[in-house]
């Protein structure tokens, strides 16, 4: 079904720096192409210098609302009318909606992680796992796995942004159930070998750097399910060294997708073919994009 640009469209998109190479006008395009609707994802490069500006204009086009991806989506905060709860807590928006006027932003982040992660494995309530960094998506993917009711081991090279991180979860929460780990350290080390789950969540293993890897392969083993939430390439370093010691993995890509399938519904109201999200991004992947 061809796209028909017509002067009632509804537009939607991405702001970023650089946004050359995401999936998610492909992803998006062809979800809103197979449900009908008059809408249209672009992706906008946008500097930070301009963010407040190109934030504002969300509001005076009548845009329907964009995605948010890096550098942006904690600086983004103050420019926005509001913040639900769970975006104010991990300090993170990937989602601004324009609600009749009112710029309201969200995180998709993390529930996309967990509707991902429970389709492919299962619930993580009761689970141990580790998350590997301490960024946004660490933040977003700890809080998730909190509230589903696991156990967290909080694993980074700078150990004081674990504290920190483990710390705010916690306290914010009243679940003492984060613990911070140094990454070159042993606890690290021991806290995977007892753990039934692994998120990487820093970006070692992304393409170019495909023969990197986050932690050693001899801290993995088989009782544990490895989320790599790095998708380019769709089967990383990590997740090979995994599988040879006996584990069950998955890449990045169904978080993706989970979490635009979750932006398209705020934006909507209604849901999108994950099937059909699935094949537009693994279109554009084999079309030539390189990168995020």
């Amino acid at each position: 079904m061809n796209q028909v640009l017509t002067e009632t469209i509804r537009v939607t998109g991405l702001f970023g720096y650089p946004v050359i190479h995401s999936f998610s006008p492909a992803m998006q395009n062809a979800a809103f192409r197979a449900l009908g609707l008059n809408y249209i994802y672009v992706p906008f490069c946008v500097h930070a210098d301009n963010l407040g500006a190109a934030v504002e204009s969300v509001r005076a086009l009548g845009i329907c609302g964009v995605n948010i991806t890096i550098p942006h989506k904690e600086r983004v905060i103050p420019y926005l009318d509001w913040v639900s709860k769970d975006a104010a807590l991990i300090g993170s928006v990937n989602t601004i909606h324009n609600y009749n006027g009112t710029l309201k932003g969200y995180s998709t982040d993390g529930p996309g992680f967990i509707r991902s992660l429970k389709s492919i494995w299962r619930s993580p309530s009761g689970c141990r796992a580790v998350v590997l960094g301490a960024g946004g998506a660490a933040r977003a993917a700890v809080y998730a796995l909190v509230k589903e009711g696991a156990d967290v081991w909080v694993a980074n090279r700078t150990f004081l942004r674990a504290v920190e991180l483990a710390r705010s979860i916690n306290t914010a929460t009243g679940a003492d159930r984060v613990v911070p780990v140094d990454l070159l350290g042993d606890d690290a080390k021991n806290a995977l070998l007892r753990a039934d789950l692994l998120v990487n969540c820093t970006s070692v293993g992304m393409y170019p750097n495909v023969n990197e890897q986050p932690v050693p392969e001899e801290w993995l083993h088989p009782g544990l399910f490895v989320y790599d939430q790095v998708y380019n390439p769709l089967l990383t370093k990590l997740q090979k060294s995994a599988q040879q010691k006996g584990a069950e993995t998955s890449g990045g890509l169904g978080m993706l997708v989970h979490q635009g399938a979750a932006s398209f519904e705020i934006w909507t109201e209604q849901t999108p073919s994950l099937d059909i999200m699935y094949d537009a991004v693994l279109g554009a992947m084999g079309a030539g994009h390189s990168e995020l």
